[in-house]
């Protein structure tokens, strides 16, 4: 893959230090098609664009308060959920994945992405006739969890298999009204990981026990997503500062907690991990 010295890409996990992001501005964002439990709630009430524009205007202002290089994508109008561009691709080892949208209210939203990688002269694989999202895509060094879910499906897994040959790659399948992977899991460390228990099927629940130490996350939290966390590296993690209980929990393991409202944003049925979509992490030593 060529790279340039501004945008050379690598991730390697969840919690190596964030150096480079992509996001995008809420600045049309709605519901126009309900697809998960948070939008269904929220349908009728719909989203305050000036109040979501606001949220993630100090979002990104605190990325950037530690250093972390933000990119902004252009937001389109036809494309209501485009601040989550944590699904349209994702970044593994030195090459970034622009992923295949399954919903019609979100395809399309990949080809913003291409055309900026192609402007930035940067490469990477397009993955297309298979569904896959990046929030079903849970990076722990050589291995890689892929949720089976409403939104990846077997086959784009199998592929990204073939593909990934000198990385164990699992596939979790997950009770498909939580949409994505990061809904109900995540990785913060080698050793710590968060779960929304009882949805993930046994087999692969009792992997990740073996493997981590989990943080469960109980019901209300898993609504207001606190599986869906940003590490951006040495323990510091962005995380609503209405999920209590895990930033109780994370506090006591050592975790610094960047609290950021985006309850607005949430609405939707997406939250830090969500918005953001990491291109180069500096790998821990």
């Amino acid at each position: 893959m060529s790279e340039t010295p501004e945008h050379s890409t690598y991730c390697h996990s969840e919690f190596d230090t964030l150096k480079q992001v992509i996001l995008c501005e809420p600045r049309y964002m709605s519901i126009r098609e309900v697809i998960n439990e948070a939008q269904k709630k929220y349908k009728d009430e719909g989203i305050d664009v000036e109040k979501a524009m606001k949220q993630h205007h100090d979002f990104v202002d605190k990325l950037r308060s530690f250093n972390v290089d933000v990119t902004l994508l252009l937001p389109h109008k036809k494309f209501p959920e485009q601040v989550f561009t944590r699904d349209i691709g994702f970044t593994l080892g030195q090459t970034i994945f622009v992923a295949e949208m399954k919903s019609d209210v979100r395809r399309g939203e990949e080809n913003v992405l291409k055309s900026w990688l192609e402007a930035e002269e940067i490469s990477y694989y397009n993955i297309v006739g298979e569904e896959i999202e990046g929030g079903d895509v849970v990076i722990d060094r050589d291995t890689v969890y892929v949720g089976l879910s409403d939104r990846t499906n077997q086959i784009a897994i199998n592929h990204l298999k073939g593909l990934l040959s000198k990385y164990e790659v699992i596939t979790v399948p997950f009770e498909k009204k939580y949409l994505h992977l990061d809904c109900v899991f995540n990785v913060l460390s080698p050793d710590l990981a968060l779960l929304y228990p009882g949805v993930i099927e046994k087999e692969q629940e009792e992997l990740i026990r073996s493997r981590y130490e989990v943080i469960e996350i109980n019901k209300e939290e898993q609504f207001t997503l606190g599986t869906n966390i940003l590490s951006i590296g040495n323990k510091r993690v962005f995380s609503l500062p209405q999920n209590k209980h895990v930033n109780k929990e994370l506090t006591k393991r050592g975790f610094d907690i960047i609290e950021v409202d985006i309850s607005e944003i949430i609405k939707s049925g997406g939250s830090f991990r969500c918005c953001t979509m990491p291109m180069k992490r500096e790998r821990s030593k």
